[in-house]
């Protein structure tokens, strides 16, 4: 029997600006999610990272099922009408389409999807980001499943030798899903040359050379993408599968201590680094600084195990530490150079605007 898990994951509405959801509307999408799901799930983990809340689910009905997704996005309209009852800024934010179409993709919430025959220990890790977008997840895999330094697996390991395959999305592509596949290491350079600009390559998924099986399913919707304006960053999530023939969890988590740069912080149009925080975890300093959350978990026949938070151990309280100042020295640039996002990014934004109406204005010299 195959296994699926699905993470949906969507910003439907918190407490004083963008800082977390209120209690009452977690309960409210708790409640649709117990009293609604019958036998169509197997089991579920609720949480938030940010102002944003994730539905993990586990089933049997594969990835993309019409009722899995209708579940989702029925519990977050039934916690939207609770944010807007409560007056919560940014009720629904993430549902950009009126009505249900059959699969949440392409209307506003991040989805992430894995099925996999269960191993007989099934260790996985569940990673949601907020205040940041999709490419904030490429260094940490790239680093994870093809770089020995960070992954001594890859020379210790005779199945993981073999090397991982690589899908990446061209996330500008907006006619149609545009994919490259490449394989590590023989294609390693050419994946570094996409994965530098994480704007707009985006890894989708990796899978075992080896066994041919998935490892990672990570999300990659671009919210300005659908709206065709900006209503916030993407927030993506991702499901990792640890051990034996993929990377140990340390390995998968070890990128993470760098804090390296992404594309978030105030108004989606900062880079600011990384900071891995504990599970449910709110967002403060200049709307961030962007943060990703763990959770650790064993399943057997779908059901789950509770959730270790693998970023609370004390090892991470240090990396906290050196990553909220690496944001504050950012900062001090303000609105210069490198520590706002290329204008590619910012054409949603007024700033375009005001660029257009000041070009009337200038002159060329005889």
């Amino acid at each position: 029997m195959k296994t699926t898990l699905s993470v949906i994951k969507a910003d439907i509405g918190s407490i004083g600006g963008h800082i977390c959801p209120s209690r009452q509307l977690l309960d409210s999408v708790r409640n649709h999610i117990e009293e609604n799901a019958g036998d169509l799930i197997i089991d579920h983990y609720l949480s938030f990272t940010g102002d944003d809340i994730a539905i993990l689910m586990t089933h049997t009905h594969g990835p993309g099922h019409d009722e899995i997704h209708r579940l989702a996005w029925d519990a977050f309209l039934a916690g939207t009408e609770t944010a807007r009852r409560q007056g919560l800024y940014g009720a629904g934010q993430d549902l950009l389409k009126e009505s249900f179409s059959g699969n949440v993709k392409g209307m506003g919430p991040a989805v992430a999807e894995l099925e996999f025959e269960e191993r007989p220990n099934e260790p996985f890790l569940f990673f949601a980001a907020d205040k940041t977008d999709p490419g904030a997840y490429n260094l940490p895999l790239y680093l994870a499943f093809a770089d020995p330094m960070n992954t001594p697996g890859l020379i210790l390991a005779p199945g993981m030798s073999r090397g991982f395959r690589f899908v990446v999305m061209d996330v500008g592509h907006t006619e149609g899903d545009r994919v490259i596949e490449l394989n590590t290491p023989e294609d390693l350079y050419d994946l570094a040359a996409l994965l530098r600009d994480p704007e707009r390559y985006v890894i989708e998924s990796v899978w075992s050379r080896d066994t041919g099986e998935q490892a990672v399913a990570a999300s990659t919707s671009r919210l300005h993408n659908i709206a065709g304006k900006y209503t916030g960053k993407d927030d993506p999530v991702m499901l990792v599968r640890a051990q034996k023939m993929f990377p140990a969890t340390g390995e998968i988590l070890a990128p993470y201590a760098i804090g390296h740069f992404v594309a978030g912080g105030m108004r989606g149009s900062h880079q600011m680094p990384l900071m891995p925080v504990g599970l449910n975890s709110g967002i403060s300093y200049f709307d961030g600084p962007p943060v990703v959350s763990c959770a650790a978990f064993a399943m057997h026949e779908g059901r789950l195990t509770e959730a270790v938070d693998a970023f609370a151990h004390p090892f991470w309280d240090e990396v906290r530490n050196r990553v909220a100042g690496k944001a504050m020295e950012m900062r001090r640039q303000g609105f210069v150079g490198a520590a706002m996002l290329p204008m590619s990014e910012l054409e949603y934004t007024g700033i375009m605007e005001k660029l257009e109406a000041l070009q009337p204005r200038f002159t060329v010299r005889g």
